[in-house]
């Protein structure tokens, strides 16, 4: 039960990214490259028709994770307490920069509402991506200092950043040189898939020069990856050694890959929902790839004191977890028609639809 409801709360995070994130992606292309304002209105219902729905999808990889692993929730809801706090503060501006742009016509009230959208959209994709990063690198479980540990095991805390902004000191904090590349990498991957997003559901003016943006931010997200993976062998030697013991995870690079060289022939590829799946994988096979990478691990200890946290020592019951089944049999389905009565209302070209008014 623990490997299924692991994959289950895996899958649902990991489509809350794939919608979510051309959300994010939008805010981005929208700060930097949206000028005129019939673009700006465009580009921006078309992440306000979708991104209030597309967050249920984080509700409910959350409410799963409480269910399933309520040690794993309990420790990292209060580890990464701070970074957390800015997110939900990210996500409010976002929502209201959406929300509130087009309640008057007057240029410096939505110029405030567009740079609340955009520069929120920006840091919720670097301090997702940095959480990722955390992830990977792994925390100092039980604040152990001089081989004691201060904390209960599964406890922890991190400060914003370390004076010394390197993951291989014993006190890390959330920001270092590896997950702030990490961060970065989201942040590109996340526009590219903004744009392929906007060039799939809007006729916006820029969305010509758009596949000149894609492809040279593909450009800067193979060499980022190249670099990323280089550092990781610094910060952890053995951070690859999963693939090598259960050879069947490399799918989830490949993945990755696919999607990374599929957006070089961007410039070739006329369907804009090829270019929408291809930048689709990118994110599932990132996140899955990072996953698996530590599997069965959830939140590696860089202390050799107290052990890391897996999907067997952090889960609930078995009782527990299958109460938990029978309410996610629930939600799955009021998630479907959810998703039905969406796609149906907000099929094809946004363009003329009205939002914000």
């Amino acid at each position: 039960m623990e490997l299924f409801w692991y994959i289950i709360i895996a899958l649902v995070l990991t489509i809350f990214f794939i919608l979510d994130g051309y959300n994010f992606g939008t805010g981005i292309i929208h700060l930097f490259f949206a000028k005129k304002e019939k673009d700006k209105k465009v580009v921006a219902k078309a992440a306000g028709l979708f991104w209030d729905f597309n967050e249920v999808w984080l509700v409910a990889g959350g409410g799963m994770l409480f269910m399933a692993f309520p040690t794993f929730y309990a420790s990292v809801f209060s580890g990464f307490y701070l970074p957390l706090i800015i997110v939900l503060w990210l996500i409010v501006f976002r929502a209201i920069g959406l929300e509130f742009r087009s309640q008057f016509n007057n240029t410096m009230w939505t110029a405030i509402w567009d740079t609340s959208f955009g520069i929120s959209s920006l840091l919720l994709a670097l301090f997702f991506g940095i959480a990722l990063g955390n992830i990977v690198r792994g925390v100092n479980l039980g604040g152990v200092e001089n081989e004691i540990s201060l904390y209960e095991p599964h406890y922890f805390f991190l400060p914003l950043w370390d004076s010394s902004f390197s993951p291989l000191t014993e006190h890390p904090g959330v920001i270092d040189y590896f997950t702030i590349i990490i961060g970065i990498i989201a942040v590109v991957t996340l526009a590219i898939h903004g744009a392929t997003w906007i060039r799939l559901k809007t006729n916006a003016s820029i969305n010509k020069k758009l596949k000149n943006v894609i492809f040279n931010l593909n450009i800067v997200l193979l060499v980022l990856t190249i670099f990323s993976i280089v550092v990781w062998q610094i910060v952890n030697p053995n951070s690859l050694d999963n693939f090598a013991k259960r050879p069947y995870l490399i799918i989830f690079p490949i993945i990755y890959f696919t999607g990374l060289f599929g957006l070089f022939f961007i410039k070739k590829i006329k369907k804009d929902s090829y270019n929408f799946a291809l930048s689709t994988l990118l994110i599932i096979g990132g996140i899955t790839s990072s996953l698996a990478s530590i599997f069965p691990v959830i939140l590696p200890s860089t202390n050799s004191i107290n052990e890391s946290l897996t999907i067997y020592n952090t889960a609930t019951t078995d009782y527990g977890l299958s109460v938990a089944f029978n309410w996610v049999i629930i939600g799955v389905i009021l998630l479907v028609i959810y998703i039905i009565i969406q796609k149906r209302l907000l099929k094809g070209k946004i363009d003329k639809m009205d939002y914000g008014h």
